[in-house]
């Protein structure tokens, strides 16, 4: 196996070992043109984003419509590296990725951000559907990745963003929604997607516009610790300052951007859990004291969520299905034919 290619699913298989296991989303869609090379913060050709110019789509799945039920589960799904020739552990490869989509799509689930699923919006899914969440680990360069022509940037379509994209344009009502949960200091290329031309041909000048990108295009930011750190294993003064440093580098790429999410590097809790989620650090350089204060906090697994109509709903330790073998079409099938899944709207 390749050097590099093996340092990076390292990297990324130790992101999901542990126990359970990350902003407001812009809701906003936007169309897309053509930006050049340089550090211009626009939005890359490749990225015309169906779900604001397409119909909502046909609110019946499979199974035909389905009746309210506000108190099912919500499946948040759990994505690391995006590509490769077969499917690992931490890993999916393109087909895969793409089958999920299909999946997801042909059973009535439409996407949303935990965001929405915070607030209860779930404007975005159609009556007698259910919402579903992406949620991508680690900010490697195979989920959003660029590629130049003619001085141009494009959304690299092989990359998970332009499988998502892609698929958007052939699917009515599948918008831009999903949260990605960054590091901004993390190893093997994992520093906003990418911060040099040995990571899949990434540019350190492209960090920023990606993070931007997706802000400005309906998804989620959320934190994920500066570089991955096992926050069990550390006291409470280096947590706060790994959270909080990472929220520095979103709101450098983002200004003003509200963080609401965050998510346990190999679903490990610090001592002092409360610091998951609030806490402060203050800069030996200028003697500022940040703070943060996240509504939701992720697990590494333990299957589908809670709805936030259901009384025991835990915004603070919010479950996840990963990203393995055919455990999401599985787990979809099984919401479906248990009727346990979450509809917001009863056809």
């Amino acid at each position: 196996m390749d050097r590099r290619i093996f340092v990076v699913l390292a990297f990324v298989a130790a992101c999901s070992s542990g126990s359970d296991h990350s902003s407001a989303a812009t809701t906003r869609d936007s169309s897309a043109g053509n930006v050049s090379g340089t550090a211009a913060a626009g939005t890359p050709s490749g990225s015309t984003m169906a779900g604001s110019t397409a119909a909502s789509g046909s609110a019946t799945t499979e199974r035909g419509t389905l009746d309210q039920n506000l108190t099912g589960r919500i499946p948040v799904l759990e994505y690391h590296i995006i590509g490769g020739d077969k499917n690992a552990l931490y890993s999916r490869t393109a087909a895969s990725y793409q089958a999920d989509l299909d999946t997801v799509y042909k059973l009535g689930f439409r996407p949303i951000t935990i965001a929405q699923m915070l607030d209860k919006d779930f404007s975005d899914v159609p009556p007698g559907m259910s919402p579903v969440v992406f949620v991508y680990d680690d900010a490697s360069p195979s989920q959003f990745r660029y590629i130049e022509k003619d001085g141009k940037l494009e959304i690299d379509p092989t990359s998970g963003m332009g499988i998502w994209l892609d698929f958007a344009k052939s699917h009515p009502g599948w918008k831009n929604r999903g949260t990605y949960c960054m590091l901004n200091g993390g190893a093997a290329g994992h520093n906003f997607f990418g911060d040099g031309p040995k990571f899949d041909g990434q540019k350190k000048e492209w960090r920023f516009q990606k993070v931007k990108w997706l802000a400005d295009n309906g998804f989620e930011l959320c934190d994920h610790t500066l570089w991955h750190m096992k926050l069990s294993q550390y006291p409470d003064a280096a947590v706060q300052e790994q959270i909080m440093r990472n929220a520095m580098g979103i709101d450098s790429a983002v200004p003003g951007y509200k963080i609401r999410t965050m998510a346990l590097p190999y679903g490990l809790w610090p001592k002092n859990r409360e610091l998951a989620w609030h806490g402060s650090w203050k800069d030996p350089k200028t003697g500022q004291v940040h703070n943060y204060n996240f509504q939701a906090v992720l697990e590494v697994a333990g299957g589908p969520a809670r709805s936030p109509y259901d009384p025991q709903f835990n915004p603070k330790s919010i479950s996840r299905v990963q990203a393995v073998g055919n455990d999401i079409a599985k787990t979809l099938t099984q919401l479906t034919t248990s009727k346990t899944r979450m509809v917001p709207r009863g056809k």
